[in-house]
C-alpha cells in the first residue's frame, strides 16, 4: 500500500506539471476550442491537456513493460495507445476527417488485439480487444464535452479496475488514475484547459487495454463485471448514438444531445459532473463488492444496474425536453 501511495503521488505531480505545460503550450500556439451552438462551454478555452495523461501512462507502461513478466498484450497496447494519442494530437492541431481518425484507431485496435491473441492463444479475447477499444475510444471522445466529466469518470473506471488487477496491469490501472488526478484540478470545477482528442481517445484506449488485461485475468463469473465501471458513459453514449441513427442524423458529428450536455444547459457543469460522479462512486463500489461472485449473480446484478441507467436516460430525455 505504501508503494501505490508513492506511485499515485509521483504520477499525480508529474500530471499537473504536465498539464500546467500544456496549457502555455496551447495558448502560445492558439489551441482553443471556441464556443458554439455544437459545444457546452461558453469561453473560449485551450485544448489538448490530455498529453499530460498520455505522457504519464506511456512513461509508467513503457516501465512496466520492461518486466521479465509482462505479457504479449503490453506489445499490443503500448504501441495502440500512441497511435490514438497521435491522431487525436494531430487532430487538436489539424482537424481532421473523422473517417480518418476512425481508420487509425481501427489500426490501434489491430494491436491490441494482436496482444490479446499473442497473451492468451485464442480468437476471443482477440475479438473483445478490438471490439472494445474500437468503443471506448469513440465514447470517451463523444462524453466528452463538459467540465470534468470525461477525467472524472476515467479515474472512477480506472480505480475499479485497479481492485481486478493484479502486478503490471494493477500499477498501470493506477498511473491512468494519477494521470486524472493531475490534470482534474485544470479541468473541474472551471476550465482552464480541456483534454482535446488527445486526452479522450487516449483514455478510452488506455480503459479498454485494462479491460483486456482483467478478463484474461479473471475467472468466467467475473467477466459481467467488468462493465460496470463503464456504466453511465456507455448508457448516455449508446441510447444517443442509437437514437440519432435512427432519426437519419449524421451520428459522427459533433452535437449537444446527450443526457450530459441536456443536464449542463440546465443545471451547470459542476452539478452534472458530480451527479455522473456519484453514480460510478455506486458502480464502484459494485465492483469491488462483486469481485468473487458467480457468473450467475455478476451477471444480474451488471444487467440490473444498465437497466437502472437506460431507465434514468429515458425518463430524464423525456423530461428534460418538455
Amino acid at each position: 500500500m505504501p508503494h501505490a501511495f508513492v506511485w499515485l503521488g509521483l504520477l499525480t505531480a508529474a500530471a499537473a506539471v504536465a498539464t500546467w505545460r500544456a496549457r502555455h503550450y496551447a495558448l502560445r500556439g492558439n489551441l482553443l476550442d471556441q464556443p458554439g451552438e455544437r459545444r457546452s462551454h461558453s469561453v473560449a478555452t485551450p485544448r489538448g491537456g490530455g498529453i499530460a495523461i498520455v505522457a504519464v501512462v506511456l512513461a509508467a507502461g513503457a516501465f512496466l513493460a520492461l518486466r521479465p513478466s509482462a505479457g504479449a498484450l503490453w506489445l499490443g497496447f503500448l504501441p495502440g495507445f500512441l497511435i490514438v494519442a497521435g491522431i487525436g494530437w494531430w487532430d487538436d492541431h489539424r482537424p481532421l476527417s473523422p473517417w480518418l481518425r476512425l481508420g487509425v484507431q481501427g489500426i490501434a485496435a489491430l494491436a491490441l488485439a494482436a496482444g490479446a491473441w499473442g497473451e492468451s492463444g485464442q480468437v476471443g479475447p482477440a475479438v473483445l480487444a478490438f471490439g472494445i477499444a474500437m468503443v471506448l475510444v469513440n465514447v470517451w471522445n463523444f462524453m466528452d464535452g463538459i467540465n470534468g466529466l470525461a477525467a472524472s469518470q476515467a479515474a472512477l473506471a480506472a480505480l475499479a479496475f485497479s481492485t481486478l488487477l493484479t502486478d503490471g496491469w494493477h500499477w498501470l490501472a493506477l498511473a491512468v488514475l494519477a494521470g486524472c488526478l493531475g490534470f482534474l484540478p485544470f479541468n473541474f470545477p472551471k476550465a482552464r484547459i480541456f483534454l482535446g482528442d488527445v486526452g479522450s481517445g487516449a483514455l478510452g484506449f488506455a480503459l479498454a487495454g485494462l479491460v483486456v488485461a482483467a478478463a484474461l485475468a479473471s475467472p468466467p463469473g467475473r467477466l459481467p463485471v467488468l462493465l460496470l465501471p463503464l456504466t453511465a458513459f456507455l448508457v448516455d453514449a449508446g441510447f444517443t448514438l442509437l437514437e440519432r441513427m435512427l432519426r437519419g442524423e449524421p451520428w459522427w458529428t459533433p452535437h449537444v444531445s446527450h443526457i450530459y450536455q441536456m443536464g449542463a444547459r440546465r443545471y451547470g457543469h459542476t452539478s452534472v459532473t458530480v451527479i455522473y460522479a456519484a453514480f460510478g462512486g455506486v458502480t464502484l463500489l459494485l465492483t469491488c463488492a462483486l469481485s468473487q461472485a458467480t457468473l450467475g449473480v455478476a451477471l444480474a446484478v451488471t444487467i440490473a444496474a444498465y437497466g437502472v441507467g437506460g431507465a434514468l436516460w429515458f425518463s430524464l430525455r423525456r423530461g428534460w425536453r418538455g
